[in-house]
């Protein structure tokens, strides 16, 4: 049976109950009612017509006149004609021979009086008969009442029973097959896809049940035929994980550790398969190295480690695991947002490399060391040859040398950045703090490179005020990065221009700043300016130089616990800068 249909009958059989006891009460009145009517009709009419043949004789002398006879003639025909009860025909009957003893002409006056005597006792017959059948009937019409009160009152119990236990359980004739599907549902998106529905019968909720039923199990085949291959995808990336040669650690939300392979646990000192599970922020309290891991931010700096008998560096590397964010919304705002699920932390080993860069810094070293000698004698005799004393150089010549000086020029130069440099990598750079007056650097600076200015007719401005906080730095190298930036400045400035050095007060650093109005440099060069080797590519002929500049200025700087960037756009300039604490 459909829902409908059973639903129509439900609210049906409450109609039929509300028809049964509204027939039931209108019946019970309806008899009340009859029997009220008929103590009104009947008894009532006949005490009224004694009363108005008892009001004739009063108000009427014997003999009576005609009029009066004429009423009370009237008065005793509706009585005549409304007998009710037992005997009162009898005494209509006496009533009508005393009335005829009135009315004889013959008859004294003596016996006129006897006759109304006699009649007015049968009125009053006839008056007590009726007043006793009033009472009867009334006795009769209150057991009758009571009798319908207890009949309506039973009806309506019954009725209040039935619509109590029909508002009781039919609800749950809709509200308890919903409420298994409702936790159904919430079984199967806990992943329980055995749960099943049983509802018997043909409406549309057996209906319903057996398409749910069909879906889980669908649901159950395809997590099972998943099941093992997710199994086995599994093993592989566990297997893959435990071979690396680098040590993993991964964790997940709740900081609780996922894989730790074999070499993780090697460095740690920890056996990978009894710390799986385990919450990681606990053991970093018991393991040193496991802390200083978890806690280190990810940085270029390599982490020393002693390994394999020596010690070792390694590259800490850290990655965020991030998983769609399923929240019910479009599938195109699921893909667009996502939540985190955990970490993983790769500790590369860098040993050899570290060791390659090691022997390659100690090399370019002492190539540098070694080459530095003879371009300095080569400079020397460069100079001698400039001496009129040792004899005289055609302008060819002149030339020549000039050329091989400047070729000695630019040589030294990269053999000192190349010291510079190495000093740097083997972490031998050696500085000399003092307080020093931010300004007097900059005018130092500016007077080193003032010849090569003048030549290109660059006006070098400086702007900053007297009395600047001083910095704690190593002058001889904060000099250079200097000079270093205005030399690059004078080199890309067009003659006849300007650059501007600032030397500002900013918070509690003293910011330093080379500005020309060149051409500019373009933004994806910007993030490569201070890395080793790297050159802004250039269609002219300003293209000379190492490359190491800018790298060993970074260097020095933040060895001094200062920072450095670089503000450029196209067509308007460079602006390089870097920032110095203030001393104490």
């Amino acid at each position: 049976m459909k829902i409908k249909t059973k639903l129509r009958l439900g609210f049906g059989f409450l109609f039929v109950v509300v028809i049964f006891f509204g027939a039931i009460s209108l019946f019970y009145m309806n008899k009340i009612s009859m029997s009220s009517k008929v103590i009104l009709k009947d008894n009532y009419e006949t005490l009224n017509y004694t009363s108005n043949m008892r009001a004739v004789l009063d108000e009427h002398q014997l003999p009576l006149s005609a009029t009066a006879k004429k009423d009370f003639e009237n008065y005793l025909e509706l009585e005549g004609k409304n007998v009710t009860e037992k005997g009162e025909g009898e005494a209509v009957a006496a009533l009508r021979k005393a009335y005829e003893s009135i009315n004889n002409p013959a008859a004294s006056l003596v016996g006129m009086q006897q006759a109304v005597t006699k009649l007015r006792s049968e009125l009053r017959i006839i008056d007590k008969l009726n007043m006793d059948a009033i009472v009867r009937k009334n006795d009769t019409a209150q057991k009758a009442i009571e009798k319908a009160a207890m009949y309506v009152i039973f009806a309506a119990s019954i009725c209040f029973l039935i619509l109590f236990s029909f508002i009781v359980n039919f609800p749950g004739f809709v509200a308890n097959p919903l409420r298994e599907f409702s936790e159904a549902i919430r079984e199967i998106s806990r992943k329980n896809y055995k749960q099943r529905l049983e509802f018997n019968g043909s409406d549309e909720f057996s209906e319903l049940a057996v398409s749910f039923n069909t879906m889980a199990q669908e649901l159950n085949k395809w997590e099972n035929s998943n099941l093992s291959k997710i199994q086995s995808e599994k093993l592989r990336i566990e297997a893959i994980i435990e071979q690396m040669q680098d040590a993993i650690i991964g964790l997940n939300e709740r900081k609780e550790i996922l894989f730790f392979n074999k070499v993780a646990g090697e460095l740690m000192n920890l056996n990978g398969e009894t710390v799986i599970g385990q919450n990681a922020e606990v053991l970093m309290k018991k393991n040193d190295l496991l802390n200083r891991i978890l806690q280190d931010k990810q940085s270029d700096k390599a982490m020393k480690i002693y390994a394999d008998n020596k010690e070792s560096y390694f590259q800490l590397e850290r990655r965020e695991i991030t998983v769609p964010n399923y929240d019910g919304q479009s599938d195109v705002a699921m893909t667009q947002t996502s939540k985190a699920a955990g970490e993983v932390y790769i500790l590369k080993n860098i040993t050899q490399f570290k060791e390659l860069d090691e022997a390659k810094t100690n090399f370019i070293a002492t190539v540098s060391h070694e080459l530095k000698t003879p371009i300095s004698s080569i400079k020397m005799s460069l100079k001698l040859m400039d001496d009129e004393r040792v004899g005289a150089m055609n302008v060819e010549q002149k030339e020549l040398v000039q050329h091989i000086r400047e070729d000695c020029g630019r040589l030294l130069k990269i053999t000192s950045e190349l010291l510079d440099l190495a000093q740097v990598e083997t972490g031998n750079l050696q500085l000399n703090f003092v307080k020093s007056d931010p300004r007097k650097i900059a005018i130092y600076a500016m007077d080193s490179v003032r010849f090569q200015a003048e030549q290109k007719n660059i006006e070098l401005e400086l702007i900053s005020r007297n009395n600047l906080p001083k910095v704690n730095v190593d002058v001889e190298k904060t000099a250079w990065v200097l000079v270093n930036f205005l030399s690059n400045a004078l080199r890309y400035s067009s003659e006849k221009s300007k650059v501007v050095i600032q030397v500002i007060e900013n918070a509690e650093e003293i910011e330093f700043s080379v500005q020309d109005f060149g051409k500019g440099i373009e933004e994806i060069y910007q993030k490569r300016l201070f890395d080793k080797y790297f050159q802004v590519p250039t269609d002219g002929n300003n293209k000379s130089g190492s490359g190491l500049g800018l790298a060993i200025s970074k260097d020095f700087i933040e060895a001094e616990s200062g920072k450095i960037w670089v503000e450029s756009a196209l067509g308007e300039g460079s602006k390089f800068c870097f920032s110095l604490p203030i001393a104490p």
